[in-house]
């Protein structure tokens, strides 16, 4: 589509940029640089990014209802109190593992804080498999393992009507959907619903529109997809001038714009001088859809 415009806003490379999300009482974009190890916060306004270090990998953001953040910090879940610059650990998972990390994870409708893990990487998407699960931070502070097995738990959403979870691991290259229990928090009945084409590669993160369809980040494969969960069906293919795109996520006063992220671990030289602006942020206008605005976690 002619009217579909992709601009590179934040041009200071993330290592591996994720988990962005929009927050509509900053007018920013949150995102994450994983291996980077800080939390970066763009505006339109100034054009910069501000950036918090951590001390560990930080695999995902999230708005919190009584302020500031949490966020997913090597195996824990930890508050950020952004002025501060101040991280305080509220729980510590995969305690068996010595080996592993958080990689994705979003809030559900309810204000539960879902998030997987993963092995840490030998080199991008090199790792021992099977190792991570899935995780949710209930209010209360308490955690629920929903299942073990996971290669890397990735992209994660929920539909319209709260009745489907969707989720992705990235390894088995399929786009999940389980019947979701928005009372309770449960899941149950998986079920793959797209089968990511080889040109596609690895699917990353994703995100919903209001429409009910998702968006899905190819790693490696250099664009985001738009699907149809009902048909199981590839409706839309969006080209970006980097390969490693990892996340996606709808932004802006209307939330008609759509901000993804990108990585650029793993590129060597002469890749880095064909992609120079690989690990940039960058925003998508004219897709002709809106996006659903971001849960606040309610603990």
């Amino acid at each position: 589509m002619s009217s579909v415009i992709i601009e590179c806003v934040a041009k200071e490379g993330c290592r591996i940029g994720e988990s962005p999300v929009w927050d509509e009482k900053e007018g920013a974009l949150l995102y994450v640089d994983i291996t980077g190890r800080k939390v970066c916060r763009w505006s339109p306004v100034t054009r910069q990014a501000q950036a918090i270090p951590v001390d560990a990998p930080v695999s995902s953001v999230a708005l919190r209802k009584s302020g500031d953040y949490v966020i997913t910090l090597g195996t824990r879940f930890a508050a950020l109190k952004w002025k501060e610059e101040l991280v305080t650990t509220i729980t510590q998972v995969d305690k068996d593992k010595a080996n592993t990390r958080f990689n994705d994870g979003k809030v559900d409708p309810a204000g539960r804080y879902f998030a997987g893990t993963m092995a840490e990487e030998i080199r991008p998407a090199v790792l021992e498999r099977h190792q991570g699960s899935l995780y949710t931070l209930f209010p209360d502070l308490s955690v629920v393992k929903h299942f073990d097995q996971v290669d890397i738990s990735n992209g994660l959403d929920w539909s319209l009507d709260h009745r489907t979870f969707f989720y992705i691991d990235s390894l088995s290259y399929s786009v999940d959907a389980f019947d979701y229990d928005l009372q309770t928090g449960k899941i149950g009945n998986r079920r793959s619903i797209y089968k990511l084409e080889k040109e596609e590669s690895i699917p990353d993160g994703m995100c919903i529109d209001t429409e009910g369809k998702l968006w899905v980040a190819c790693y490696d494969g250099g664009r985001v997809i738009r699907l149809d969960p009902e048909t199981g069906k590839r409706l839309q293919t969006v080209k970006l001038p980097v390969d490693k795109t990892t996340s996606c996520c709808f932004g802006g006063k209307d939330y008609s714009e759509m901000f993804v992220t990108s990585a650029s671990d793993g590129m060597d030289k002469e890749w880095l001088s064909r992609q120079p602006q690989a690990g940039g942020i960058f925003k998508i206008t004219g897709l002709g859809v809106k996006g659903v605005p971001p849960y606040p976690f309610a603990g």
